[in-house]
């Protein structure tokens, strides 16, 4: 499977030119499986990006995508109003959540287009719309196993496991550690995953500090989890507003001083997973991925 960054900020979208190598949109991470299938890991104002790279790639063939929200704060579901193939009839986006309340999942992805808040309502949104509430047993999306646990945010939190084509992938992304229940979570979604996304978004001095209880986490409990749980690549991410491109390359090298595979993510950084065998080929590269059914479980 191949995954795509577009959006790799924490909190809110920072478009300014300090950070413009790693990326100032909100979460959002596409994955490609060999058979075309399409997911989508959460709905920041990355997912703006996404949709156009998705209308040039299919062209006039229908779009399918399954969407895996982690939770509804607003920077994981701000960019499906600007998503342009879901104005497209022919369309079809399963979404997917693990929800506490029944139709949690459609009223929060809907509620944001509501008057006051946006100039149109999702009725005019041509494309089919499915939604799901997962639970916590694992599900096979075309031959794609996703798990879920639970995680350490206020309103609550998941980080999925997905599994397919030979490699793992750990997307585990506004948890605070401090909760052993939670920690133990993350540390057997991530047991001996090829690539370990988790929140980094700020420095201990400040997790210790004035953002304690805010949800998130650090680089030294990344890099804790990683070694731990036998992890080969640790990708940090959620980055803080206020940390620019220099800020984030030095969090990367003192974690790299105690886990030397850390890189950090960057809109547009593409993935193999698993990573290919060494040679000419085998180099982490950024491009366009190239173009990517419905099996459940």
């Amino acid at each position: 499977m191949k995954l795509k960054f577009w959006g790799v900020r924490g909190s809110t979208p920072t478009p300014e030119r300090r950070n413009s190598r790693y990326g100032g949109n909100t979460p959002c991470l596409e994955i490609n499986l060999a058979d075309g299938t399409v997911l989508i890991l959460d709905c920041g104002s990355g997912m703006r990006a996404l949709g156009k790279s998705l209308l040039r790639r299919f062209g006039k063939q229908p779009i399918v995508a399954y969407i895996f929200l982690t939770h509804f704060h607003w920077d994981h579901i701000q960019g499906i109003p600007f998503f342009l193939p879901l104005y497209n009839k022919g369309n079809s986006f399963f979404f997917h959540s693990v929800s506490q309340k029944a139709r949690e999942l459609k009223s929060a992805v809907e509620g944001q287009m509501v008057f006051p808040y946006f100039p149109v309502d999702m009725g005019i949104m041509g494309a089919v719309r499915h939604f799901y509430d997962i639970g916590s047993e694992a599900i096979n999306i075309n031959g794609a196993i996703i798990t879920t646990r639970p995680m350490n945010h206020p309103q609550g939190c998941v980080a999925y496991r997905i599994e397919a084509e030979g490699g793992t992938l750990v997307y585990a992304t506004d948890t605070e550690p401090g909760s052993p229940t939670h920690d133990q979570n993350i540390r057997t979604l991530a047991r001996n995953a090829d690539v370990f996304i988790y929140d980094s978004q700020y420095t201990p001095h400040q997790l210790r500090g004035e953002k304690r209880g805010w949800g998130h986490s650090t680089w030294g409990e990344g890099v804790k989890i990683a070694r731990e749980a036998g992890v080969r690549q640790y990708v940090l991410f959620h980055h803080e507003p206020d940390h620019d491109d220099a800020m984030i390359d030095s969090l990367v090298a003192h974690a790299r001083t105690r886990f030397p595979n850390t890189i950090a993510a960057a809109e547009g950084l593409v993935l193999e997973i698993p990573a290919p065998s060494p040679g000419p080929s085998a180099r982490q590269r950024s491009r366009r991925p190239k173009p990517g059914g419905r099996k459940r479980s």
